[in-house]
């Protein structure tokens, strides 16, 4: 492995959401990501989410991945033994499940007093819904954060599950667990990281919390400059049926896309009048209808008017900015985003796919001091499922 984490061990217990993305965005850096695994029970339904969920080929890649029964006493000592020479500890259980295990930060800790043990929640550890249910949805709507999406006349529309799971939940608790790692390198102690999507999504709400308080801020739906109000910041259908996107904010930018559109309207000068938004939107969508989309793109692409196509997925990856920058990867059939961001000394590559379940259980449990013929004995007895022969 390569990158700037290529120093790191991370143990993960399995999961899904904002766990493996964490430890996605972990391996991408470099670190030797050890997985934790159910061990496979051979089937598969709609039922069972977080084998429904298993992703493959991109979120779980970079993984080796051992699987290990943990409700059995010796699945939970093997953990023990890997998590002695780790760095970092992740899992995303609700509160106390881990300590009914037998792996919580205080029986890791004891083993490793310099372990990161990063807790990913929804709620969070404490508080009145710690022990509640829930996903993304859920956790955005209490930060303020899906309320504001949307189009006036509409309810909220969830922005996939991208503020809780990754944003606010997965990449906070990167930051976290960074953060606690190098704060360990001075003081020789670890510490355990509560990070939850609740708490990140309110976190990524900091500048509409800031604008609010400024009374620049409306709590109605599309009614503020960022959210879909604002002629000069949003998306417009075109003449064959795609979109573009614009966001002149900046009053430079705003003369740049009047002057590239051939705009001469004079209404288009009260830019930051509120109650003229709605007919500058209609005055704009129209001007916007005449061209195709690509026919914008010649014309806007690349100068200060803010502007970009709206790309499907399938589109993404073949646009000219992407390719240049090597913004996603085609591996075995399997398109991808490359890791981010760039390091200029420590260059991350795109990882290895995901692994099989149990795929490097016997290395692994050799690794962490296990011999021969203790190793057998746990795969014989079913506590560790061994897939090395996998491909």
């Amino acid at each position: 492995m390569s990158g700037p984490l290529s120093h790191l061990t991370v143990i993960e217990l399995a999961g899904i959401g904002p766990g493996p993305f964490a430890c996605m965005l972990l391996a991408d850096m470099g670190a030797k990501v050890i997985r934790i695994d159910r061990i496979p029970s051979g089937k598969l339904d709609g039922g069972d989410l977080e084998e429904l969920m298993r992703n493959d080929g991109i979120v779980d890649r970079g993984r080796q991945s051992i699987a290990i029964n943990t409700k059995d006493a010796r699945g939970v000592e093997a953990v023990l033994r890997l998590a002695r020479s780790a760095d970092i500890f992740i899992e995303g259980f609700r509160p106390g499940v881990a300590e009914k295990l037998g792996l919580g930060p205080k029986d890791l800790q004891a083993r490793n007093p310099k372990l990161i043990y990063g807790r990913m929640t929804g709620w969070g550890q404490t508080g009145p819904l710690a022990q509640a249910a829930g996903h993304d949805i859920n956790y955005i709507a209490l930060s303020g954060a899906l309320h504001s999406m949307g189009a006036a006349d509409r309810p909220p529309v969830p922005p996939l599950n991208l503020v809780g799971d990754y944003g606010g939940g997965g990449m906070l608790l990167v930051v976290g667990v960074l953060a606690a790692y190098a704060q360990a390198q001075h003081s020789g102690q670890g510490q355990i990281v509560d990070a939850a999507m609740a708490d990140g999504a309110a976190l990524l709400m900091a500048a509409q919390y800031g604008l609010m308080a400024k009374g620049f801020w409306h709590h109605g739906r599309e009614s503020n400059f960022l959210d879909g109000a604002a002629h000069f910041y949003g998306t417009y259908e075109c003449a064959d049926g795609r979109y573009v996107s614009v966001g002149a904010i900046e009053p430079q930018f705003y003369a740049k896309l009047m002057q590239i559109c051939e705009i001469t309207d004079p209404h288009f000068h009260r830019q930051w009048e509120e109650r003229e938004w709605p007919a500058l939107r209609h005055k704009l969508a129209t001007v916007f209808r005449t061209r195709t989309r690509d026919a914008w793109c010649e014309l806007l692409e690349g100068s200060d008017a803010c502007f970009a196509p709206v790309l499907s997925m399938a589109e993404a990856p073949s646009h000219p900015h992407n390719v240049a920058r090597g913004t996603f990867a085609t591996d075995g059939g399997v398109t991808q985003p490359t890791p981010a961001p760039r390091f200029d000394r420590t260059p991350s590559r795109v990882p290895r796919k995901a692994p099989h379940a149990g795929q490097h259980s016997t290395a692994l449990l050799a690794e962490s001091g296990f011999g021969p013929a203790d190793i057998a004995a746990l795969v014989a007895a079913g506590v560790v499922h061994d897939a090395g022969g996998a491909a």
